[in-house]
């Protein structure tokens, strides 16, 4: 069974039924191997949130990397764009979030996102043609995570598409 299999099978015990059902044995259970097996690749509980919490910080630097052409104010569209392309892509978010939640219950576990959130925010600012509103569409993005981790619901794809572009106009506009 290979990590991202089981990194997989943590995610869907976190959204099904929350950080309390996290435990080694639910996660074996649900990916269908041996506590043995998951203690090869993570042999706490800890060690897989850490590892959840690594790679969803890993696929959205990936993400803002792929928009990213150098050019000033291009860090901030990635951001939002790399935000935008979570949210479309079925139960990702849902999922992501829920592994940073269960990292937020411990100080170290949540440090790589505390990093990530600080180089998210602060890098781009001497780039952007106008830093205060390019701040404000990250801090927007920011928030519009926060409500699609615990209501997913309340903004369909329509909407989601006009929040974009009105993020990406207000780019244009600064």
């Amino acid at each position: 069974m290979k990590k991202d299999a089981l990194l997989d099978a943590a995610e869907t015990v976190l959204s099904e039924h929350g950080t309390q059902a996290l435990t080694l044995a639910a996660v074996a259970d649900r990916a269908g191997v041996s506590k043995g097996g998951l203690l090869y690749h993570f042999p706490t509980k800890e060690a897989l949130v850490k590892a959840l919490v690594t790679r969803v910080i890993e696929e959205f630097d990936d993400l803002i990397a792929e928009h990213d052409d150098g050019s000033p104010g291009s860090y901030t569209r990635a951001y939002v764009e790399a935000t935008f392309t979570v949210f479309t892509e079925g139960d990702r978010t849902h999922r992501r979030w829920s592994a940073i939640t269960a990292a937020a219950t411990d100080p170290e576990l949540a440090e790589p996102l505390n990093e990530a959130m600080a180089r998210w925010h602060g890098r781009g600012r001497g780039e952007d043609p106008d830093p205060v509103t390019a701040s404000v569409v990250r801090l927007a993005a920011e928030g519009l995570w926060e409500v699609m981790s615990h209501a997913p619901e309340v903004y369909g794809d329509a909407e989601l598409a006009a929040l974009r572009q009105r993020l990406l106009a207000l780019l244009d506009a600064g």
